[in-house]
């Protein structure tokens, strides 16, 4: 429930429902639509005359978005088909828009709204992505130029992604959701002297946004920015609206002894993620929703769990070594609780496809760590130690499509860079074999990296020029075409 909604009583709330028609006054025009169609997945892009609150449905392979209000330029032109994306049909009334783009067999949907940017207008995104026995295309064109792919990171910084940014003028930010503990009638822990978790919490949130916000590349969104509640499993829920790349909530430490001291930083534990997976299946609402880009709701309860285990274990693995970073980082100021990540079943880490850690900040029942907390020198260097710990991750392990992914290309030089991808004459022979980038996390093997893009480890350690079969952390390997 938003701050609005909150505060609102049933009076209230039928004011705000009598008023709402009259917004319909500022229909949304669909001005343009072009394609893009890789290997990893295909694009359609919208341009809009303004926002719009859409609806996305799907009935077989037809995917479609409902604009309430909203109806088509003059000499809007459907694009060809291409890709996974097959044509498009629109019906217009008097209440909404329905554009129905149909798809390849099997193709997953995912869309989303991006606000102005780099001079582009509201543009409504549909991503397809190719389901079990889908093949996607490449056909690339040369449309646009930039960089900004819709996808949860993962290790692989693909060609694709990187083309088809193209069509949205820019290497998009990654998102760090950052939760700022407590809040409104829930004051959390106080201190000795009277501190309350619930400000704390709300001024270091307040000074590591302003903190991710100064990186390039980074972007954050506050959960809340001011003194007001938020249910739990709504603090996570925003992060998934956002689009969110990671989540970050902000607590202060309590103990009934005033000795207790130190930092920490939490992630989901596995019997919370199993009881959260229990949860989402059985709640049928939760299975409509788009996890990871699938929506549950059409597959039978045995492919439906399997899907959301490996989307879990995604974002726990994820939520693991930004932890690991953020915990180092945080060493390097004082003393940490205890020397490790913690595991607990805290809701607001539950989200099931969105990295999350949760950081005790300190003790605020520890006078000494109290008389910190509210020192606003100390909540900047607390905010630029996890934004520390937060960008490490996402240079070692970039998301396709994000500026980090762009940088890790540029650095290796194995790929073209955006402006290449952009322009119909740059020349990118040489690299037609090689179809992913992958830098190797702590714990992976070729066998495992091999598994993972469905190549041998002959063929990997042949396009690596590589003899030995170990590989070091952090290593970048070209993964094979073929």
């Amino acid at each position: 429930m938003t701050r609005t909604f909150a505060r609102l009583g049933g009076l209230g709330l039928v004011a705000l429902a009598a008023a709402l028609p009259l917004c319909g006054a500022h229909a949304t025009d669909v001005r343009n639509a072009r394609v893009w169609a890789g290997p990893e997945y295909t694009r359609v892009v919208f341009d809009l005359s303004g926002p719009v609150d859409y609806k996305l449905h799907r009935t077989g392979d037809t995917v479609e978005l409902a604009l309430p209000g909203g109806d088509l330029a003059r000499g809007f032109d459907a694009p060809a088909a291409q890709g996974l994306f097959k044509g498009l049909d629109s019906q217009a009334s008097a209440s909404e828009l329905r554009l129905m783009a149909h798809a390849a067999d099997g193709a997953r949907p995912k869309s989303f709204l991006l606000k102005p940017a780099g001079g582009h207008g509201y543009r409504l995104v549909l991503d397809l992505y190719p389901g079990k026995d889908t093949v996607a295309t490449d056909t690339t064109d040369d449309r646009g130029a930039g960089l900004l792919a819709n996808v949860k990171p993962t290790h692989s910084v693909g060609k694709g992604a990187q083309q088809a940014a193209a069509l949205l003028g820019g290497e998009r930010k990654v998102i760090v959701a950052v939760d700022a503990g407590h809040g409104g009638k829930d004051p959390g822990s106080h201190g000795p002297h009277g501190t309350q978790e619930k400000d704390v919490t709300l001024a270091v949130a307040r000074a590591l946004a302003a903190e991710i916000n100064r990186q390039p590349g980074m972007k954050a969104v506050l959960t809340r920015d001011g003194d007001y509640f938020i249910p739990l499993k709504r603090r996570y829920q925003i992060a998934r609206e956002q689009n969110a790349d990671m989540f970050v909530s902000i607590h202060a430490d309590s103990f009934t002894s005033s000795d207790a001291k130190g930092s920490s930083v939490w992630v989901l534990s596995p019997r919370g993620k199993t009881s959260e997976a229990a949860r989402w299946l059985a709640d049928r609402e939760n299975r409509a929703d788009l996890i990871g880009g699938v929506s549950l709701d059409d597959k039978d309860d045995s492919l439906a769990a399997v899907l959301l285990d490996l989307q879990q274990g995604y974002a726990i693995q994820a939520s693991e070594a930004i932890a690991g970073n953020v915990l180092k980082a945080l060493a390097r100021l004082g003393p940490t609780h205890r020397g490790y990540v913690e595991h607990a079943n805290f809701v607001v880490l539950r989200s099931p496809d969105v990295p999350s850690i949760l950081v005790e900040t300190a003790f605020i029942s520890n006078p000494t760590e109290e008389r910190k907390l509210r020192d606003p020198a100390h909540q900047r260097e607390l905010a630029e130690a996890v934004t520390g710990g937060v960008r490490n991750y996402f240079e070692a392990t970039p998301p396709p499509g994000t500026w980090f992914a762009a940088q890790a290309m540029r650095r290796t030089g194995t790929l073209a860079s955006a402006t290449e991808v952009a322009t119909p004459a740059a020349d990118t022979r040489a690299d037609a074999n090689v179809r992913d980038l992958h830098r190797v996390a702590r714990g992976e093997s070729l066998g495992s990296i091999a598994r993972q893009y469905g190549v041998s480890v002959t063929a990997l350690k042949s396009a690596n020029r590589m003899s030995s079969d170990t590989v070091q952390a952090g290593a970048v390997l070209a993964i094979p075409a073929g």
